[in-house]
């Protein structure tokens, strides 16, 4: 509101001083030009009655001469006030209309908003820096599972997609510019429901300014930032980021999963997919043979890297080497879209091509002249752009790289169900055996859809009659929470993955695990399952039915009507 105030009267300034003068001038008139009363003698008009009559001669209403007729020289001089007045008038009211419609003032007003909407917050929120393809994808995976977020973007075009976009919570969003300190403050940085800070904009070193600026002003926040430099990744690193993420190191260790252990690779695609998505296919790229790399930027380089150290030998196509650098085991010079360059680099004889360029256009002409060349050919395909989704699924990849997507999906992961990316992390030790194993336990749990993924408490809060029950000495086991309250000798679709207990993590806990007070599970499942673990969790009578196998007394009436018979109640002891 400052800003609002000191902008208005700065614009406003030359008229407020014009209509001063003008209305000195005017009541000085009719002040100093000599009058008659009623009955003809000398009058003067004073000032008071002066700016009663310009105030409303201003404004057209018309009341008459006040307090007696006017002389014939009051008449002249007040036909010049008007003119006089009108013209002030009309140069002030222009000015004030050009204000209002002003962008810097229109962008004033909206941020005076949006802060004030920011402080009345009573929910904790992330603050999101950049709406790109990254921070769209990002902010739809959050209001979906109903968190909140603020967003802050240069872009005004970006700032109004927020509110064309369907999505299912309110998303404040402030046009500004992220490396200023002011705006991440306006956005929410101090205030105490902020549970995070996620830079994504395009540009580095503006993430940099945001992890730098939110470590020192919050220092016990957590901060997740995009980076595409190792440099900046190590600047991030020094000052206690919590999490870096580099979309191409990222792609590159889940290709090396990939190469190592399929199974796994496709248990981590299931559980970190968005809600409602099909199951995918497993991906099985091959470890014999020599791969064809187009494009030596960074995804080329990470790619190499870890081919490289998986003793799997390839060629690299890249069509300006001075400028990204050549690697150690030579180039062939080109952009890959040419049938020659491909075959130079040995496409024929290849068995898997990676089209890693910045720009869709030649990633999918790339694919499409390979293919036609060595059909069997296993494809991995870099897609920048968002809005060339449908070409990416016409080509036929069998793995497309979208940075964006990457970044997004981690950082959903790491925000909306943290305990799935320390499974993820935890998986990682197990062989492909244990994950085919787990792969089919989860078929048979969702059939043909991703798993619903879901995050408990053992506390008053979140699980108020398990917590209750263990309070009072009972005994509840993973097996019982799993259990499906409709019928007591068949279990949910759903299943505990990790439990977290202290600095203790047991990874798939076996079903006769006893639970203790402030647990944390984790599990995996269908909708339908947890609608019905949420009655076992929190409805003390549903447990006591599958704790015990019988049905106690719920109400005052029936417990009374049981003690009458002689009939001791049993099953609800603890609440």
């Amino acid at each position: 509101m400052h800003n609002i105030f000191f902008l208005v009267l700065r614009r406003m300034r030359q008229p407020l001083l014009t209509l001063i003068v003008v209305y000195a001038i005017v009541l000085l008139g009719l002040v100093l030009i000599p009058g008659q009363d009623a009955d003809g003698n000398p009058w003067r008009m004073d000032f008071f009655h002066a700016f009663y009559f310009v105030s409303f001669m201003s404004t057209t209403i018309g009341f008459g001469e006040v307090p007696y007729e006017f002389t014939d020289a009051q008449r002249l001089w007040v036909t010049i006030s008007i003119y006089i007045t009108v013209i002030a008038w009309l140069y002030a009211i222009g000015t004030l209309l050009t204000l209002v419609q002003d962008q810097v003032f229109q962008e004033a007003i909206a941020e005076s908003k949006f802060a004030r909407r920011i402080r009345q917050l009573k929910e904790p929120f992330h603050l999101i820096c950049g709406y790109g393809e990254t921070g769209q994808t990002l902010v739809r995976a959050l209001t979906n599972r109903h968190r909140h977020a603020v967003v802050v973007d240069g872009d005004p075009q970006r700032i109004s997609l927020i509110q064309l976009q369907n999505l299912r919570e309110f998303v404040p969003a402030l046009h500004g510019d992220a490396q200023r300190p002011e705006h991440l403050i306006e956005a929410g940085l101090k205030h105490p429901c902020c549970a995070g800070v996620v830079a994504l904009t395009d540009d580095n070193k503006t993430n940099l300014k945001v992890a730098i600026t939110s470590k020192l002003l919050n220092p016990d926040l957590k901060v997740i930032c995009r980076a595409d430099s190792h440099d900046i990744e190590a600047n991030m690193a020094s000052f206690g980021t919590d999490h870096i993420i580099d979309p191409f190191d990222t792609f590159a260790a889940h290709l090396a999963t990939a190469l190592q252990s399929p199974g796994l690779y496709l248990l981590r695609q299931w559980l970190s997919e968005a809600e409602e998505s099909p199951l995918t296919e497993p991906v099985y790229p091959p470890t014999n043979g020599h791969w064809i790399i187009c494009g030596y930027g960074r995804m080329g380089k990470a790619v190499c890297q870890r081919l490289r150290k998986e003793g799997i030998s390839y060629r690299v196509v890249e069509a300006e080497p001075e400028t990204t650098g050549r690697p150690p085991e030579g180039v062939v010079i080109g952009r890959g879209t040419e049938a020659d360059t491909l075959l130079d680099a040995g496409v024929d004889s290849a068995v898997g091509l990676v089209a890693g360029t910045d720009d869709d256009a030649n990633n999918l002409s790339i694919v499409m002249t390979a293919q036609a060349i060595n059909p069997d050919l296993f494809v991995i395909a870099r897609q920048n752009l968002d809005q060339n989704n449908e070409l990416f699924h016409a080509v036929n990849a069998d793995m497309v790289m979208h940075p964006g997507s990457i970044v997004a999906e981690k950082i959903r992961v790491l925000l909306a169900t943290p305990m799935l990316y320390e499974f993820i992390s935890l998986a990682q030790y197990q062989d492909d055996e244990w994950a085919c194993e787990l792969i089919s336990r989860i078929i048979a749990l969702v059939r043909s859809r991703v798993p619903a993924i879901m995050e408990v408490a053992i506390d008053d809060e979140h699980a108020y009659a398990v917590s209750r029950a263990l309070a009072a000495g009972e005994v509840v086991s993973v097996a019982d929470l799993v259990r499906d309250p409709g019928h007591i000798g068949r279990g949910l679709d759903a299943m505990v993955l990790l439990l977290r207990r202290g600095k203790d993590r047991y990874l798939m806990p076996g079903p006769e695990m006893s639970l203790k007070a402030d647990d944390r599970l984790l599990l995996c499942g269908n909708e339908s399952a947890f609608a019905r673990l949420s009655w076992t969790l929190n409805n003390v009578h549903t447990l006591s039915y599958l704790l015990t196998g019988e049905t106690g007394p719920q109400g005052w009436v029936w417990r009374k009507w049981r003690q009458w018979r002689g009939q001791t109640p049993r099953g609800v002891s603890w609440s």
